[in-house]
C-alpha cells in the first residue's frame, strides 16, 4: 500500500543496524585487561583498557561473520562510523558484564569447561580412535589464530562466565497474563489511515535557478564540491593462497597423511547394542547394592546359557524404560555418546558377544553387541588429488603465520621501505596511483588496497607526513596481510564552479524542490485542519496501519501514526504530517482506532512468550546501563555524529 515510499539510505542503515547489534552481544574475547593506560586506549572501563587494535579486530571479525552469513550484503554497507562505535558499546558491555561477575564470584568448572569445549565440532575432529585429543594439532590451529591453547580456554571460560550473569537475569523475566493483555493491547492497535504524499520531483518543474544562485550554492557548500584527496603508493601483499602455491607434497607425506584419515574414520565406527539394566537408587547401601548385583548375575547366567534369549529377557526384566519395549536394543551410537564404563565395554565386544555386569551410575548392565557399522575408507589414489589439497593447505597456514610475523615486523622496524620486507619473503612491491580517502576508487585497484583499515592507516599523519609503512594489516582473516607506503598526497581542495556545474545544478535543484515540496505539505496540513472537507479526492483509499502490519510504511511514518492522539470522533479525526526526508512531506489522516480481535489460547501464549523475550531483553539492557553508573567507563573515541555516520 505504501509503494510510493522510496526506501532511502538512512532507513536501510537503521534497520541493517537492528539486525547487526544483536549478533555483536555475548561473543567472547578475553584480554582485554592492560597492566597500565594504553595511549592507544580507544575506552577505559574500570581502569582496563580496551585499546584501538582489540576494535579494530573485534570489528573486522564480526563484519566477516556477518558477510558469511548473508552472501549479499557488501562490507562498506556494514562497516560505518556507527557500527564500528557499536562495537565499541559492546566491547564495552562485555567488560562489565565481565567485572560484576568476576565481584558475584561466578565461576566456570573445569568439568563445566572441558564438557563446552567438546561440544566444539573442530576440536571433536581432533580426537584419536583411542578417544585422546591431538594436542599437536590443536595448538596448530590456535597458532593460525595467534592464540595459545592456554588463551583460548580463557575466553572460553570468561564468555561462559558472561553467559551465567546474563542467562541468569534473562530468566528472571516474567509476564503474568493480564499484564500482558495489558502491555499487548497498545502494540497491536491498528489505525485506520488516509494520506497523500508532496513529493519533490513534483516541484522541480517550478524551481527557477540563476548564475548567481548556482555560484552562492556553490561558494556556501565548498565540502560538497571537493576532489577527492588521494595518494599514490606502494605496497606489498603477503598472501596465503601464494604460499600455497609454493608447497610441494612429497608421497610419504601423502601416505602418511591417508593413513591418519583412515584411523580418523576408524574412531567414527558406530556399534548398535542391547542391553539389560538393573537400576540402582542413588546413595544405595552396600545391602541395596548386593541385592541388585545379585539379581544381575542371575540375568548374565541365564543370557550366557541362551543368548538367543537376550531380547526376550530385556523384556521382561530391564528397567530401562527407553529400551526394555525393543528387547533392550539401544541403536546405532559412536564413542562418546554414552558413559565412559558402558562405551568401553561395548567398544571392547566381538560382534554376538555378552559382556560381564558394567556397572555405572546407572545401575548394572549386560550388554550384548548385535553390529558394527565402519565407514569405508576410500582407496588411495581416489583421495590422492584431495589429501594433496588438504596437506598443502594445512602446511600453506603454518608457513603463512611464521611468514606473517617476519612481514609484521619488518615493517614496523624498518618503517621508510617496504624492500626488507620483500627480500626477506621473496615478495614484490607493488605500485597504485590515485587511492582515495572515501568515494569510488579507480578501477582496477588491488581488493587489499580497498580494505577500510588500511585507507585509514594511509591517511593518517605518519603515513602522509613522515612517509612511513602502515603496520601489517589482515585483509582477510588468516588469509592476507597488507602493508603501503605514500608516495605523493594530493589533498583535497575546492573545484571550479565550471568544473562541477551540472553537480552544483542538480543538487541545488534537488534542495529546493524539497524545500517547496515540504512548504506546500505544511500548509495544506494547517488548511485541511481547519477544514477537513477540503481534503476531500485529495487523500488515498483506507488502509489499516500497525506495529506487526505496517504494508511498507516507513519508521518515521508509522512512529507518527502510532503515537499521535486518537481521533475524538469519526467526525474529530486526527492529522499528522511527517518530514520524510529527500522523499518529501507527508500529510496524514487518522480516521478511528481499530481495536484487535481477541487472540486464541495458543496466540495468546506465543504473545505472553514473546512479551517475556522483550521484558528480558529490556531487564538486560536496564542492567548494563546500570553497571555504567557503578563501574567508571570512559570512552576516549569520539561518538560519530550525524553528519559522519552519513559520510561513512
Amino acid at each position: 500500500m505504501f509503494d510510493f515510499f522510496r526506501n532511502n539510505i538512512k532507513f536501510l542503515m537503521a534497520v541493517l543496524m537492528l539486525l547487526i547489534i544483536p549478533a555483536f552481544v555475548l561473543v567472547g574475547v578475553e584480554g582485554y585487561g592492560q597492566l597500565g593506560a594504553d595511549p592507544n586506549a580507544v575506552a577505559r572501563v574500570g581502569g582496563t583498557d580496551i585499546t584501538r587494535e582489540q576494535w579494530e579486530e573485534r570489528h573486522r571479525n564480526q563484519i566477516d561473520r556477518l558477510l558469511e552469513q548473508t552472501p549479499g550484503l557488501q562490507r562498506a554497507q556494514l562497516d560505518t562510523e556507527a557500527s564500528r562505535f557499536a562495537t565499541l558499546e559492546r566491547m564495552i558491555d562485555e567488560q562489565l558484564v565481565a567485572l560484576a561477575a568476576q565481584d558475584a564470584r561466578f565461576l566456570v568448572t573445569d568439568q563445566q569447561l572441558a564438557a563446552t569445549l567438546a561440544q566444539d565440532p573442530t576440536i571433536a575432529q581432533l580426537r584419536r580412535p583411542d578417544g585422546t585429543l591431538d594436542l599437536e594439532r590443536y595448538r596448530q590451529i590456535l597458532a593460525m589464530q595467534g592464540l595459545t591453547p592456554e588463551q583460548f580456554e580463557q575466553s572460553v571460560r570468561a564468555d561462559l562466565i558472561r553467559r551465567q550473569l546474563l542467562e541468569g537475569l534473562a530468566v528472571t523475566a516474567f509476564a503474568p497474563p493480564k499484564l500482558a493483555e495489558q502491555a499487548l493491547q497498545p502494540f497491536f492497535q491498528r489505525r485506520e489511515i488516509q494520506f497523500t504524499v508532496f513529493r519533490p520531483d513534483d516541484f522541480r518543474a517550478g524551481v527557477a535557478l540563476t548564475e548567481a544562485d548556482l555560484q552562492a550554492f556553490h561558494t556556501q557548500n565548498p565540502n560538497l564540491f571537493q576532489s577527492a584527496e588521494q595518494v599514490d603508493v606502494e605496497y606489498l601483499v603477503l598472501d596465503l593462497a601464494a604460499v600455497a602455491r609454493g608447497i610441494a607434497i612429497s608421497e610419504a607425506d601423502l601416505r602418511a597423511h591417508y593413513e591418519q584419515t583412515r584411523a580418523q574414520l576408524a574412531a567414527k565406527e558406530e556399534r548398535r547394542a542391547s542391553h539389560i539394566l538393573l537400576t540402582l537408587e542413588p546413595g544405595a547401601s552396600p545391602e541395596q547394592l548386593a541385592q541388585v548385583r545379585a539379581r544381575a548375575e542371575e540375568l548374565l547366567a541365564q543370557v550366557r546359557l541362551n543368548p538367543a534369549r537376550f531380547a526376550e529377557l530385556a523384556r521382561a526384566h530391564s528397567q530401562d524404560p527407553g529400551s526394555a519395549a525393543r528387547g533392550g536394543d539401544l541403536g546405532f551410537f559412536a564413542r562418546g555418546a554414552m558413559v565412559p564404563p558402558f562405551e568401553q565395554a561395548v567398544f571392547a565386544l566381538q560382534r554376538g558377544a555378552i559382556s560381564d555386569l558394567v556397572q555405572t551410575d546407572f545401575g548394572f548392565h549386560i550388554i550384548q553387541l548385535l553390529e558394527v557399522r565402519q565407514p569405508a575408507a576410500e582407496p588411495f589414489e581416489a583421495v590422492r588429488e584431495r589429501l594433496a589439497t588438504e596437506l598443502r593447505q594445512q602446511q600453506a597456514q603454518l608457513r603463512f603465520a611464521q611468514a606473517a610475523e617476519t612481514f609484521s615486523n619488518l615493517v614496523y622496524e624498518q618503517a621508510d621501505s617496504l624492500a626488507p620486507a620483500a627480500q626477506a619473503l621473496g615478495l614484490t612491491v607493488n605500485r597504485a596511483q590515485a587511492v582515495v580517502r572515501r568515494g569510488p576508487q579507480p578501477a582496477g585497484l588491488a581488493p587489499a588496497l580497498t580494505h577500510p583499515e588500511l585507507l585509514q592507516a594511509l591517511f593518517a599523519s605518519d603515513a602522509l607526513t613522515l612517509r612511513r609503512n602502515t603496520e601489517a594489516i589482515e585483509v582477510q582473516a588468516g588469509q592476507q596481510l597488507v602493508s603501503a607506503r605514500v608516495l605523493a598526497h594530493r589533498p583535497a581542495q575546492l573545484q571550479p564552479l565550471d568544473a562541477v556545474r551540472p553537480q552544483v545544478r542538480e543538487l541545488l535543484l534537488q534542495r529546493r524542490a524539497l524545500d517547496a515540496a515540504r512548504t506546500e505539505g505544511q500548509a495544506r496540513l494547517a488548511a485541511w485542519r481547519q477544514a477537513p472537507e477540503a481534503a476531500q479526492g485529495r487523500l488515498s483509499p483506507a488502509v489499516a496501519l500497525s506495529r506487526t502490519e505496517p504494508q511498507g510504511a516507513p519508521a518515521e511514518v508509522l512512529r507518527a501514526v502510532l503515537s499521535a492522539a486518537a481521533p475524538a470522533s469519526a467526525d474529530a479525526p486526527t492529522w499528522v504530517g511527517v518530514d520524510m526526508g529527500p522523499d518529501g512531506y507527508a500529510v496524514i489522516r487518522i480516521n478511528r482506532v481499530l481495536e484487535r480481535e481477541a487472540p486464541d489460547a495458543v496466540r495468546a501464549g506465543l504473545e505472553r512468550n514473546q512479551l517475556a523475550d522483550l521484558w528480558a531483553q529490556a531487564e538486560t539492557q536496564a542492567y548494563l546501563r546500570h553497571l555504567r553508573t557503578r563501574f567508571e567507563v570512559e570512552i576516549l573515541q569520539p561518538r560519530p555524529t550525524a553528519e559522519t555516520a552519513a559520510a561513512s
